[in-house]
Protein backbone atom coordinates (compact mmCIF):
# COMPACT_ATOMS: atom_id res chain seq x y z
CA UNK A 1 0.00 0.00 0.00
CA UNK A 2 1.40 3.40 -1.03
CA UNK A 3 2.46 5.76 1.73
CA UNK A 4 0.17 8.80 2.09
CA UNK A 5 0.17 12.21 3.75
CA UNK A 6 -1.60 10.86 6.85
CA UNK A 7 1.29 8.52 7.65
CA UNK A 8 3.84 11.29 7.16
CA UNK A 9 1.91 13.72 9.37
CA UNK A 10 1.58 11.03 12.03
CA UNK A 11 5.36 10.53 11.99
CA UNK A 12 5.94 14.27 12.27
CA UNK A 13 3.55 14.45 15.23
CA UNK A 14 5.76 11.95 17.02
CA UNK A 15 8.65 14.46 17.21
CA UNK A 16 8.20 16.56 20.34
CA UNK A 17 9.44 20.15 20.15
CA UNK A 18 11.45 21.86 22.92
CA UNK A 19 8.74 24.45 23.49
CA UNK A 20 5.96 21.87 23.59
CA UNK A 21 3.72 20.43 20.92
CA UNK A 22 4.80 19.32 17.47
CA UNK A 23 5.08 20.82 14.00
CA UNK A 24 1.63 19.56 12.99
CA UNK A 25 -0.29 20.83 16.03
CA UNK A 26 1.59 24.14 15.79
CA UNK A 27 0.66 24.42 12.10
CA UNK A 28 4.23 24.73 10.84
CA UNK A 29 4.01 22.24 7.95
CA UNK A 30 3.20 23.66 4.51
CA UNK A 31 2.93 22.21 0.99
CA UNK A 32 3.34 18.58 2.02
CA UNK A 33 3.79 16.34 -1.04
CA UNK A 34 4.15 12.54 -0.95
CA UNK A 35 4.74 10.63 -4.18
CA UNK A 36 6.51 7.35 -5.00
CA UNK A 37 8.52 7.30 -1.79
CA UNK A 38 9.56 10.94 -2.09
CA UNK A 39 8.43 13.37 0.63
CA UNK A 40 8.76 17.13 0.44
CA UNK A 41 7.37 19.85 2.69
CA UNK A 42 8.05 23.39 3.87
CA UNK A 43 8.57 24.44 7.49
CA UNK A 44 7.19 27.94 8.03
CA UNK A 45 5.66 30.00 10.82
CA UNK A 46 8.44 30.22 13.43
CA UNK A 47 11.90 31.77 13.72
CA UNK A 48 14.42 30.34 11.23
CA UNK A 49 16.92 29.05 13.84
CA UNK A 50 14.10 27.18 15.57
CA UNK A 51 12.96 25.64 12.28
CA UNK A 52 16.50 24.68 11.28
CA UNK A 53 16.98 22.97 14.65
CA UNK A 54 13.84 20.89 14.05
CA UNK A 55 14.87 19.75 10.58
CA UNK A 56 17.19 16.75 11.35
CA UNK A 57 14.77 15.03 13.75
CA UNK A 58 11.86 15.54 11.38
CA UNK A 59 13.79 14.17 8.42
CA UNK A 60 14.84 11.13 10.47
CA UNK A 61 11.26 10.46 11.59
CA UNK A 62 9.98 10.46 8.01
CA UNK A 63 12.92 8.37 6.68
CA UNK A 64 12.07 5.71 9.25
CA UNK A 65 8.76 5.07 7.49
CA UNK A 66 8.68 2.05 5.13
CA UNK A 67 9.19 2.77 1.46
CA UNK A 68 10.72 6.23 1.87
CA UNK A 69 13.37 7.01 -0.74
CA UNK A 70 14.10 10.69 -0.06
CA UNK A 71 12.98 13.49 2.26
CA UNK A 72 13.33 17.21 1.49
CA UNK A 73 12.50 19.80 4.16
CA UNK A 74 12.59 23.43 3.02
CA UNK A 75 13.05 26.29 5.50
CA UNK A 76 12.46 29.65 3.77
CA UNK A 77 14.75 32.58 4.47
CA UNK A 78 13.50 35.73 6.21
CA UNK A 79 11.22 34.08 8.78
CA UNK A 80 8.94 35.83 11.24
CA UNK A 81 10.11 36.63 14.72
CA UNK A 82 8.31 35.68 17.91
CA UNK A 83 7.03 38.09 20.52
CA UNK A 84 7.67 38.12 24.22
CA UNK A 85 9.86 39.23 27.06
CA UNK A 86 13.12 37.40 26.42
CA UNK A 87 14.42 38.40 29.84
CA UNK A 88 11.65 36.28 31.33
CA UNK A 89 12.07 33.59 28.66
CA UNK A 90 8.51 34.09 27.41
CA UNK A 91 7.92 32.88 23.88
CA UNK A 92 5.34 34.85 21.99
CA UNK A 93 3.36 33.68 18.99
CA UNK A 94 5.16 33.35 15.69
CA UNK A 95 4.01 36.25 13.55
CA UNK A 96 3.49 35.79 9.82
CA UNK A 97 2.29 32.20 9.45
CA UNK A 98 -0.39 31.38 6.92
CA UNK A 99 -3.83 32.79 7.75
CA UNK A 100 -6.22 30.49 9.58
CA UNK A 101 -9.47 29.51 7.83
CA UNK A 102 -12.51 31.58 8.81
CA UNK A 103 -16.16 31.05 7.97
CA UNK A 104 -16.48 34.76 7.13
CA UNK A 105 -15.73 38.26 8.45
CA UNK A 106 -15.60 38.41 12.24
CA UNK A 107 -15.84 41.15 14.83
CA UNK A 108 -12.61 42.07 16.60
CA UNK A 109 -13.16 41.49 20.34
CA UNK A 110 -13.19 44.66 22.43
CA UNK A 111 -13.65 46.96 19.41
CA UNK A 112 -16.87 48.82 18.60
CA UNK A 113 -15.98 50.40 15.23
CA UNK A 114 -13.21 49.70 12.71
CA UNK A 115 -12.17 52.40 10.25
CA UNK A 116 -9.48 51.81 7.62
CA UNK A 117 -7.37 54.74 6.41
CA UNK A 118 -6.13 54.26 2.86
CA UNK A 119 -4.69 56.26 0.02
CA UNK A 120 -4.16 54.14 -3.06
CA UNK A 121 -0.58 55.42 -3.29
CA UNK A 122 2.35 56.31 -1.08
CA UNK A 123 3.70 59.72 -0.22
CA UNK A 124 0.44 61.48 0.60
CA UNK A 125 0.91 61.46 4.38
CA UNK A 126 -1.60 58.72 5.18
CA UNK A 127 0.37 57.39 8.16
CA UNK A 128 0.81 60.91 9.52
CA UNK A 129 -2.92 61.48 9.22
CA UNK A 130 -3.61 58.13 10.91
CA UNK A 131 -1.43 58.79 13.95
CA UNK A 132 -2.61 62.36 14.43
CA UNK A 133 -6.28 61.52 13.92
CA UNK A 134 -5.94 58.74 16.50
CA UNK A 135 -4.41 61.16 19.02
CA UNK A 136 -7.02 63.83 18.26
CA UNK A 137 -9.85 61.35 18.83
CA UNK A 138 -8.25 60.23 22.09
CA UNK A 139 -7.99 63.87 23.23
CA UNK A 140 -11.68 64.22 22.39
CA UNK A 141 -12.45 61.54 24.97
CA UNK A 142 -12.67 58.45 22.78
CA UNK A 143 -11.00 55.09 23.42
CA UNK A 144 -8.86 54.69 20.32
CA UNK A 145 -6.70 51.91 18.90
CA UNK A 146 -4.22 52.22 16.02
CA UNK A 147 -3.14 49.19 13.99
CA UNK A 148 -0.19 49.72 11.68
CA UNK A 149 -1.10 47.36 8.82
CA UNK A 150 1.80 48.42 6.61
CA UNK A 151 3.74 45.19 7.18
CA UNK A 152 6.57 45.99 4.77
CA UNK A 153 7.01 49.61 5.85
CA UNK A 154 5.73 50.12 9.41
CA UNK A 155 6.13 53.73 10.54
CA UNK A 156 3.76 54.11 13.48
CA UNK A 157 6.28 53.08 16.18
CA UNK A 158 8.50 56.04 15.21
CA UNK A 159 5.59 58.46 14.75
CA UNK A 160 3.98 57.48 18.06
CA UNK A 161 7.26 57.33 19.98
CA UNK A 162 6.78 53.66 20.93
CA UNK A 163 9.85 51.45 21.32
CA UNK A 164 8.92 48.80 23.88
CA UNK A 165 8.44 45.24 22.64
CA UNK A 166 4.87 43.93 23.13
CA UNK A 167 4.50 41.19 25.72
CA UNK A 168 2.75 37.85 25.30
CA UNK A 169 2.29 36.21 28.73
CA UNK A 170 0.62 33.04 27.39
CA UNK A 171 2.45 32.75 24.08
CA UNK A 172 -0.76 33.45 22.15
CA UNK A 173 -2.31 36.73 23.29
CA UNK A 174 -0.36 39.87 22.38
CA UNK A 175 -0.57 42.84 24.73
CA UNK A 176 -0.50 46.12 22.79
CA UNK A 177 1.31 49.26 23.86
CA UNK A 178 -0.22 52.62 24.66
CA UNK A 179 1.18 55.96 23.49
CA UNK A 180 -0.38 59.43 23.72
CA UNK A 181 -3.59 57.82 24.97
CA UNK A 182 -3.81 55.48 21.94
CA UNK A 183 -3.64 51.68 22.07
CA UNK A 184 -1.02 50.71 19.48
CA UNK A 185 0.14 47.63 17.62
CA UNK A 186 2.63 47.39 14.76
CA UNK A 187 4.91 44.68 13.46
CA UNK A 188 7.59 47.37 13.63
CA UNK A 189 7.52 46.97 17.42
CA UNK A 190 8.90 43.45 16.98
CA UNK A 191 11.72 44.31 14.58
CA UNK A 192 14.88 46.33 14.59
CA UNK A 193 14.14 49.67 12.98
CA UNK A 194 16.25 48.90 9.89
CA UNK A 195 15.22 45.24 9.58
CA UNK A 196 13.28 44.33 6.43
CA UNK A 197 10.24 42.05 6.33
CA UNK A 198 10.75 39.68 3.39
CA UNK A 199 7.55 37.66 3.22
CA UNK A 200 5.26 36.28 0.58
CA UNK A 201 1.58 37.25 0.52
CA UNK A 202 0.28 34.32 2.64
CA UNK A 203 2.61 35.18 5.53
CA UNK A 204 1.63 38.84 5.32
CA UNK A 205 -2.05 37.93 5.47
CA UNK A 206 -1.41 35.65 8.43
CA UNK A 207 0.35 38.48 10.26
CA UNK A 208 -2.59 40.81 9.68
CA UNK A 209 -5.02 38.20 10.98
CA UNK A 210 -2.93 37.72 14.11
CA UNK A 211 -2.67 41.44 14.79
CA UNK A 212 -6.43 41.73 14.47
CA UNK A 213 -7.52 38.78 16.55
CA UNK A 214 -4.61 37.83 18.85
CA UNK A 215 -3.98 41.36 20.11
CA UNK A 216 -5.88 42.18 23.31
CA UNK A 217 -7.26 45.43 21.96
CA UNK A 218 -9.28 46.09 25.12
CA UNK A 219 -6.21 45.85 27.36
CA UNK A 220 -6.76 49.48 28.43
CA UNK A 221 -10.54 49.35 28.10
CA UNK A 222 -12.95 48.56 25.24
CA UNK A 223 -12.23 50.65 22.13
CA UNK A 224 -14.70 53.06 20.59
CA UNK A 225 -12.75 52.86 17.36
CA UNK A 226 -9.80 50.99 15.86
CA UNK A 227 -8.05 52.95 13.10
CA UNK A 228 -6.13 50.79 10.63
CA UNK A 229 -3.26 52.49 8.81
CA UNK A 230 -3.17 50.65 5.48
CA UNK A 231 -0.19 50.28 3.15
CA UNK A 232 -0.30 51.98 -0.26
CA UNK A 233 -2.09 50.27 -3.10
CA UNK A 234 -5.01 47.87 -3.44
CA UNK A 235 -3.42 44.52 -2.61
CA UNK A 236 -3.27 41.65 -0.15
CA UNK A 237 -3.68 43.61 3.09
CA UNK A 238 -6.74 45.52 1.92
CA UNK A 239 -8.36 42.37 0.54
CA UNK A 240 -7.58 40.32 3.65
CA UNK A 241 -8.89 43.06 5.93
CA UNK A 242 -12.27 43.07 4.23
CA UNK A 243 -12.42 39.27 4.18
CA UNK A 244 -11.36 38.69 7.80
CA UNK A 245 -13.22 41.36 9.74
CA UNK A 246 -16.27 43.56 9.62
CA UNK A 247 -14.97 46.89 8.34
CA UNK A 248 -17.28 49.75 9.31
CA UNK A 249 -15.82 52.24 6.90
CA UNK A 250 -12.84 53.57 4.97
CA UNK A 251 -11.31 57.05 4.98
CA UNK A 252 -9.38 58.03 1.85
CA UNK A 253 -6.41 60.41 2.13
CA UNK A 254 -5.07 62.24 -0.92
CA UNK A 255 -3.12 65.33 -1.82
CA UNK A 256 -4.90 67.71 -4.23
CA UNK A 257 -2.96 67.02 -7.43
CA UNK A 258 -4.36 64.87 -10.22
CA UNK A 259 -1.73 62.09 -9.96
CA UNK A 260 -2.63 61.40 -6.33
CA UNK A 261 -6.35 61.60 -7.04
CA UNK A 262 -6.04 58.98 -9.77
CA UNK A 263 -4.84 56.44 -7.22
CA UNK A 264 -7.26 57.63 -4.57
CA UNK A 265 -10.12 56.88 -6.97
CA UNK A 266 -8.74 53.35 -7.40
CA UNK A 267 -8.79 52.90 -3.62
CA UNK A 268 -12.39 54.11 -3.53
CA UNK A 269 -13.33 51.64 -6.27
CA UNK A 270 -11.62 48.82 -4.39
CA UNK A 271 -13.49 49.49 -1.15
CA UNK A 272 -16.78 49.76 -2.99
CA UNK A 273 -16.18 46.40 -4.66
CA UNK A 274 -15.38 44.90 -1.28
CA UNK A 275 -18.62 46.33 0.14
CA UNK A 276 -16.81 48.62 2.60
CA UNK A 277 -18.59 51.99 3.00
CA UNK A 278 -16.57 55.13 2.24
CA UNK A 279 -16.70 57.46 5.25
CA UNK A 280 -15.20 60.35 3.31
CA UNK A 281 -12.13 61.98 1.80
CA UNK A 282 -9.38 64.06 3.41
CA UNK A 283 -7.20 66.53 1.51
CA UNK A 284 -3.71 66.46 3.02
CA UNK A 285 -0.94 69.00 2.34
CA UNK A 286 -3.66 71.36 1.18
CA UNK A 287 -2.19 74.72 2.16
CA UNK A 288 1.29 75.96 3.07
CA UNK A 289 1.68 79.12 5.15
CA UNK A 290 5.15 80.63 5.02
CA UNK A 291 6.38 80.94 8.63
CA UNK A 292 8.33 84.10 7.78
CA UNK A 293 5.91 86.23 5.77
CA UNK A 294 2.57 84.48 6.25
CA UNK A 295 2.03 84.00 2.50
CA UNK A 296 -0.39 81.20 1.65
CA UNK A 297 0.73 78.82 -1.11
CA UNK A 298 -0.77 75.68 -2.63
CA UNK A 299 2.25 73.58 -3.56
CA UNK A 300 0.21 70.55 -4.63
CA UNK A 301 -2.85 72.42 -5.81
CA UNK A 302 -5.91 73.11 -3.71
CA UNK A 303 -9.48 71.89 -3.55
CA UNK A 304 -9.02 68.90 -5.82
CA UNK A 305 -10.09 66.37 -3.20
CA UNK A 306 -13.18 68.38 -2.22
CA UNK A 307 -14.18 68.62 -5.87
CA UNK A 308 -13.67 64.87 -6.36
CA UNK A 309 -15.71 64.11 -3.24
CA UNK A 310 -18.56 66.22 -4.60
CA UNK A 311 -18.35 64.51 -7.99
CA UNK A 312 -18.51 61.07 -6.35
CA UNK A 313 -21.21 62.17 -3.91
CA UNK A 314 -19.00 61.36 -0.93
CA UNK A 315 -18.41 63.36 2.26
CA UNK A 316 -15.45 65.73 2.29
CA UNK A 317 -14.03 65.44 5.80
CA UNK A 318 -11.64 68.37 5.71
CA UNK A 319 -8.32 69.82 4.56
CA UNK A 320 -5.05 69.53 6.47
CA UNK A 321 -2.07 71.88 6.10
CA UNK A 322 1.42 71.21 4.83
CA UNK A 323 3.46 72.17 7.87
CA UNK A 324 7.11 71.53 8.75
CA UNK A 325 6.13 71.14 12.41
CA UNK A 326 3.93 68.16 11.53
CA UNK A 327 6.89 66.35 10.00
CA UNK A 328 9.24 67.25 12.87
CA UNK A 329 6.68 66.12 15.44
CA UNK A 330 6.20 62.78 13.70
CA UNK A 331 9.95 62.17 13.46
CA UNK A 332 10.32 62.92 17.17
CA UNK A 333 7.52 60.52 18.19
CA UNK A 334 5.20 63.25 19.48
CA UNK A 335 2.30 63.70 17.01
CA UNK A 336 1.40 67.33 16.36
CA UNK A 337 -2.19 66.58 17.44
CA UNK A 338 -0.98 65.98 20.99
CA UNK A 339 -0.12 69.67 21.39
CA UNK A 340 -1.58 73.05 20.53
CA UNK A 341 -1.48 75.32 17.50
CA UNK A 342 -3.11 75.58 14.06
CA UNK A 343 -2.03 72.12 12.85
CA UNK A 344 -3.24 70.43 16.03
CA UNK A 345 -6.51 72.34 15.73
CA UNK A 346 -7.00 71.04 12.17
CA UNK A 347 -6.90 67.47 13.47
CA UNK A 348 -9.17 68.34 16.40
CA UNK A 349 -11.75 69.71 13.94
CA UNK A 350 -11.43 66.58 11.81
CA UNK A 351 -11.94 64.35 14.87
CA UNK A 352 -14.97 66.33 16.03
CA UNK A 353 -16.48 66.05 12.56
CA UNK A 354 -16.24 62.26 12.62
CA UNK A 355 -17.73 62.15 16.11
CA UNK A 356 -20.56 64.47 15.05
CA UNK A 357 -21.43 62.08 12.21
CA UNK A 358 -22.02 59.35 14.79
CA UNK A 359 -19.29 57.20 13.30
CA UNK A 360 -17.37 56.94 16.57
Amino acid sequence: MALGKEEVLSALQGVALPGGGDVVSRDLVRALAVQDGTVRFVLEGAAQPELEAMRPALEAAVRALPGIISVTVVVPAGPPRGLGNTAQQQKGPAIGGHAKPQSGPQKVPGVKTILAIGSGKGGVGKSTVSSNLAVALARAGKKVGLLDADIYGPSQPRMMGATKRPASPDGQTILPLQAHGVTLMSIGLMLKEDEAVIWRGPMLMGALQQMLFQVKWDEYGPLDVLLIDLPPGTGDVQLSLCQKTTLDGAIIVSTPQDVALLDAKKAIDMFRRLKAPIVGLIENMSTYICPNCGHEAHLFGHGGVAAEAARLDLPFLGALPLDLEVRLAGDSGTPIASGEGPAAQSYAVLAQGLIAQGLI
